[in-house]
Parts: structure tokens; sequence; C-alpha cells
């Protein structure tokens, strides 16, 4: 992992939305447009939490029959000791490896508030998740594929390995922004550069917003608004 970010900066990148981070990356052209985001496969949980941004810390588990060797997922929390491990503020990304996805919730109200406790701001999964009320009074932003009343025989099978969660491939540490529309991740490279590059981005949308909504419309102005450098 490349040098964390300052507090100030983490802040600058969470002061925008998950879309205006995703179009800021596509501008620098360091990967491909179809990848680093999630799909439509899981959808967030707690619209009303407002975007944030942290480091990944990455879950296996297991939820449709029981663990051979343990009975429930309390039974490992040696994973709470390795998440100390990664940088504050953290984002916990947990991918159900089962034959039968979303059997079982991992995270619920409980989770939710050891997971703030151990300074985590949102938990992705393409599993199930339980106890929203809960889940938001904790005030952890939740991503999940399915809800389920039950965390049936959910146990973790492994952590700090690479994951893949809706088409996300996440590494522990990777730096991940995420609100209501999905999850981004953020190469650490250009991390720093890209708040300056969403608020010319921004600035732009809003020129053609109310250029759309003024009485000069017309065409050939839109046209010359969009084709001009940000």
């Amino acid at each position: 992992m490349t040098e964390r970010l300052s507090r100030g900066e983490l802040a600058a990148l969470a002061g925008f939305d998950t879309c205006t981070v995703a179009n800021a990356i596509e501008s620098f052209g360091i990967r491909l447009r179809n990848e680093g985001f999630s799909s439509s496969t899981i959808r967030c949980l707690t619209p009303q939490i407002p975007p944030v941004v942290g480091y990944a810390e990455t879950l296996r588990v297991r939820s449709s029959s029981p663990p051979w060797q343990r009975r429930l997922y309390y039974d490992r929390t040696d994973w709470w000791t390795a998440l100390e491990v990664v940088p504050p503020p953290r984002i916990l990304v947990v991918q159900d490896v089962d034959a039968r996805v979303g059997i079982g919730a991992f995270v619920g109200g409980v989770h939710a508030h050891i997971l703030r406790a151990l300074g985590c701001v949102a938990a992705v999964t393409n599993g199930a998740a339980r106890d929203v009320p809960e889940v938001l009074e904790a005030g952890l932003h939740l991503f999940a594929g399915n809800l389920s009343p039950s965390h049936a025989y959910v146990h973790i099978v492994e952590y700090g390995r690479r994951v893949e969660v809706a088409g996300l491939a996440v590494e522990p540490g990777d730096l991940l922004h995420a609100d209501q529309h999905g999850v981004v991740r953020v190469p650490q490279e250009i991390a720093t550069r890209i708040p300056a590059v969403a608020e010319r981005l921004r600035r732009k949308e809003k020129q053609i917003f109310a250029f759309c909504r003024s009485e000069a419309f017309s065409i050939g102005g839109l046209r010359s608004i969009v084709d001009a450098e940000p």
C-alpha cells in the first residue's frame, strides 16, 4: 500500500459523490472504464448516510452449512485484531463464497456496532445483511446483495486475502469510496489529485444544468459548453 492519505485528504475525497469520483478517475486513463466499481448485484441499504472513504479489510464467509471445526462467527475474533493493521477509516469487504450466496447475514445490528467501534465506516458484501435500522443507528454505511432475517450458519473462512464482490476486486489496504450509488476503488497513486479534477467536473456539470434550464438554451450553445475543457 502506498503512503496513507491525511485526514484532510480523505475528507476532500468524501466531499464528492461516487459518480463524480468515478468520472474523475476515468479522466486519468489509468484503467479500463468497465472495472474498478461495484455492479448492480449489490445495493446500498443506508442511502441516508453521506459518502465515505476508507481502507479495505477483507473477509470470506459461508452461511448455508455448518462449519467443520467452529460453531459460529463469534468463535473467530482473530480478524478483529488483524483489522487494526489496516489504517483507519476502514471499510470491511465480505465475500460470501458459498454455492448458495446470501442465505445467512454476516453484518447486522451487533456487528455494525462492533465495526464502528473498530474504526469502520462501511461494510460491503455480495451476501446478505440484516437489522437495517440498527445498522443505520450505528452509522455504518451498508452495501449488500440481499436481506435475510437470519444469520443461518454464517462463519468466517479466511481474512486478509483478495476478494471479489459485485465484480469489484479488492485487496486489503485498497482505498474505497462509497455512497448510495455503490463502491469505487480509488487508485492510490492519484488519490490526492482526484478532488481538484472532481471539482472541475462538478462545476462543468452545474454549468450544463443551468444552461439547460435557462431561456437562452440552444443546441449550439449546449455543444459549446459540452465541448469545452472542464
